[in-house]
């Protein structure tokens, strides 16, 4: 099971971003598939995730209505478009699954993170 995260960089506030993680050793349709971000010296934390079968959502309130978490099965790639990107959301972003349906439990495999840096 690997999971590499890619699409990180540096943008200026209000642009915007996609991210991708690309699943290799595993069909990623069938798992939930979460997005985490991680500022140094703070908690990491969760951002989005799409489970497994249904593809329903959930984002963080800090994000909600700017990023979109989404899944191409034919590529076994889950996405991270992220728009009106602020300052804040500067961070250290990974991708990650618990290798279960469902985005409730705990990950268990994790990408090596992407790093996105927002100016102002």
């Amino acid at each position: 099971v690997q999971l590499q995260a890619s699409g990180g960089g540096l943008v200026q506030a209000g642009g915007s971003l996609r991210l991708s993680c690309t699943a290799s050793g595993f069909t990623l349709d069938n798992y939930a598939i979460a997005w985490l971000r991680q500022v140094p010296g703070k908690d990491r934390e969760g951002v989005a995730c799409v489970n497994g079968g249904d593809a329903s959502t959930t984002y963080a309130d800090s994000v909600k209505g700017r990023f979109t978490i989404s899944r191409d099965n034919a590529k076994n790639t889950v996405y991270l478009q992220m728009n009106e990107l602020k300052p804040d959301d500067t961070a250290i972003y990974y991708c990650a699954t618990p290798l279960e349906r469902l985005c409730t439990y705990g990950m268990s495999y994790w990408g090596e993170g992407t790093q996105v840096t927002v100016s102002s």
